[in-house]
Order: structure tokens, then sequence, then C-alpha cells
């Protein structure tokens, strides 16, 4: 692979209601892309191209056009070529690999990467129908209230009927991830208090939302956005000689893998029947970017963030990646191993759960996330020792799967 380096980048602080505040998504857009220029010293006019990762602006906020914001924001990038990438939840991971693809192909040394959601402009109900546009629809999640929640509660009932899965380990997960954002300032969770049967079977404390799956077990709806900068080495190099650093001290792209599926989850867990995994294609995915790094398996890597969009895809996650055995995925959470003090940390910036899913930046967050582990720059919630760090993103009922390693 042709080296695509990581320079890094920023992130909004999770918890702003942008709506509130009397802000729209251009606002969003201009306040992110400026606050990752400013964090990583990049000179605007050194940016040769530009992604943006957004999957339902359409809807939320009838701007479906995001590319041209970049002129306005920035005057040095007024003309710059930009697209707008589209995969449900894994949006921004698109983005990325569309960046790279330039990157690799010596079009273009710099791309800037953004992923960007404003969703909590809407009343709840609107917002659930506005995310089933990431289904098939009219021929699933029908006569629900919840699209997603259903989703996944019907994934979780697959991992009952396989392995007798406990559904007191989702709830561990949750409680876990919402404790990992207290540490993070931008977690969209960071200040929320859980009182003693917050993670039970509690109908006032957590109230069912499409059963079994509860409202602690659901990510939230989250407005927000994610920049980072892909360099080739050429300009890796002379970025680290001005600032005199290492290049080797750079984070690059080690492998990734990015694969896609059937749109409909019944015919996904039709297929898989006589399979040792529900979705032997994600293993395929994780499989790839690990044969494309060098890797040997997981253990490799120093911790992952990935996809919690629920606690039952985590869950799903775990054994899918090979952490465990298939249908195993329990032995991970009693035994602490993915907590951030374990020996394998999962989400340690708080995942979807507790840091926040504004939809199509998710992808593009999670790798600033890995960034920040292997330089270091974590703060409380940093992965002591952290050199390859892992993402695992997906957009639908695990229809289009993205995962990416990152390391010095």
């Amino acid at each position: 692979m042709t080296k695509v380096y990581v320079l890094g980048g920023a992130q909004t602080d999770f918890a702003v209601n942008w709506a509130r505040q009397q802000k729209d998504i251009y606002d969003l857009f201009e306040q992110s892309l400026n606050q990752a220029l400013c964090a990583s010293a990049i000179d605007a006019s050194d940016i040769d191209v530009a992604h943006v990762g957004n999957f339902i602006s359409s809807l939320f906020t009838g701007q479906a056009h995001l590319g041209g914001f970049f002129g306005h924001a920035n005057k040095a990038l007024e003309h710059v070529p930009s697209s707008r990438h589209e995969a449900a939840c894994a949006s921004g991971s698109m983005a990325l690999l569309a960046a790279m693809r330039d990157i690799e192909s010596g079009h273009y040394q710099l791309a800037c990467v953004m992923g960007i959601e404003l969703m909590r402009n809407v009343d709840g109900a609107t917002g659930a129908a506005h995310l089933g546009a990431a289904a098939w629809r009219g021929k699933e999640t029908l006569g629900c209230n919840y699209p997603w929640p259903r989703m996944f509660a019907d994934l979780f009932e697959e991992y009952q009927q396989r392995y007798n899965t406990d559904i007191g380990y989702l709830r561990r997960i949750a409680e876990i991830n919402f404790a990992n954002a207290r540490q993070n300032p931008n977690a969209q969770t960071r200040n929320w208090r859980f009182g003693p049967d917050s993670f039970s079977a509690d109908e006032q404390a957590n109230p069912v939302v499409e059963a079994p799956l509860r409202k602690q077990d659901c990510g939230q709806i989250t407005d927000g956005a994610a920049v980072l900068f892909l360099a080739s080495e050429a300009y890796a190099a002379r970025y680290a000689k001005q600032r005199g650093i290492a290049l080797q001290s750079l984070p690059h792209i080690k492998g990734w893998g990015h694969r896609c599926a059937p749109m409909l989850l019944k015919h996904k867990l039709m297929q898989s029947r006589e399979a040792e995994l529900i979705f032997p294609y994600v293993r395929g995915t994780f499989t790839d970017a690990l044969s494309r790094a060098g890797l040997a398996d997981i253990n490799s890597l120093d911790g992952m963030e990935v996809h919690d969009c629920f606690s039952m895809t985590e869950y799903m996650l775990i054994d899918h990646l090979g952490l465990t055995a298939p249908g195993q995925s329990w032995q991970a959470i009693e035994e602490g191993t993915i907590e951030r003090q374990g020996s394998f940390p999962v989400n340690p910036s708080g995942g979807l759960i507790g840091l926040g899913h504004p939809v199509g930046a998710t992808g593009v967050r999670m790798m600033l996330d890995a960034y920040k582990q292997v330089r270091s720059e974590a703060g409380a919630y940093q992965v002591e020792g952290a050199k390859n760090f892992g993402t695992f993103n997906l957009g639908g009922s695990a229809t289009t799967c993205a995962s990416f390693i990152l390391g010095v």
C-alpha cells in the first residue's frame, strides 16, 4: 500500500444542540472546518481535495449539496474539488476511503475529510422516521415505532436462538460506554447521571424502546462534525520537517477493509443459517484490514473504536472481530477485557452510546480517536502504550461495513 498519513483534525462538542442555539448546518460545517485547521496547523491553501460524509441532511435540514460550503467557510477553498458520500452510518468511512484513493493515485497531496450531521432539530418520532431511510422502505421494520431499535432487537433475538445470549451483557456494554464517555470532554453524555436502576429492567429508569432493547441500549441522536486531514508521504514529510518532528511519529493508515451485503436483515440471517458467524462478511471486512496491515489478528492491536449504535451491535462485533469465539462475546464482557483498563479496550471514547452518533460523522470521528490514541493525545481516555488502533464502522443492518487500522 502507498502510505496515507493522518495529520490530525478536530471534532465539535457532541453535547451541543445547534438548533437551540439558532444555528444551522452551515454554522456547524464552518466551525468544525476552522477548528480542525487550527488544531492541525494546516494552511487551507494546501488542501487539494475535500470529501464530506453525510447520510441524511437532505431530510433533517433540507440541505443536500454540502461540498459547496467549503468555499464559504474558508476563502482559500473557493475552488477546491469536493464531493459528498452516503452509506447510512458508514458515510464518514466512505469519505475517508475516497480521500485515500485520491492520495494513493498521486492526483492530490492533501485531502480534507469531514463527517457531519445535524439531527436534533426535529422531534424524536420524526427523527426515527428519517433514519428509517437506511432500511428498505416498505419491506422491513413494518409496524414498529422505531425502525433501528427494532432491527437490532431482532438481531439480539437471533443471538438468543443460536447462543442463548443473556440480555444482561448488553446492559453492561452500555454501562461501560457511558462510563468511558465521562472522561471525554466532547461526549454528549459526559454530564449524565445514572441511578442504581438505570441499567436494569426498571420501566421508569430504563424504559423499553423496542423489546427487549431499552433506553440505555440505544445510541444517541446527536449533532456534530469531525474533520481529518489525509496526506501523501511527500506532504507528510514536509509537514513533519516544518514542525521539527519525525515523520515516523505521524500515524498512517496501515490497513482497510470495505464490504457490502444485501439490504434486508432477514436475507442476511437466512444466508448465514449454517455459517459459524451471523455476518461472515463482517469478519471478512476486518480480516481484509488486518491482512493489508500485515497483522495476524485482533490481538495485534491495542484497542478499537467500534460501531455501537446499539449495545447489541457492539456485542455482535466482539465475536465477529475475533475477540472471542462465535457466540461467546459475553466472556470479554464478564472478564473486563473490553473496559478501558482491560486487556483490549473497546470504545474508550464512549462510543456511539456514550460519545454520541451524528450519523455521517461517526466514521471520521472513529479515525480521529484512533489518531489520538496512537499519538498519546486522548487525555483522560488514553489507552496506555497504544501504537496500533482499529475502527469498525457499519451502515444499516451491517449492510455497509468499513474497517481501518491506524498506527505509527
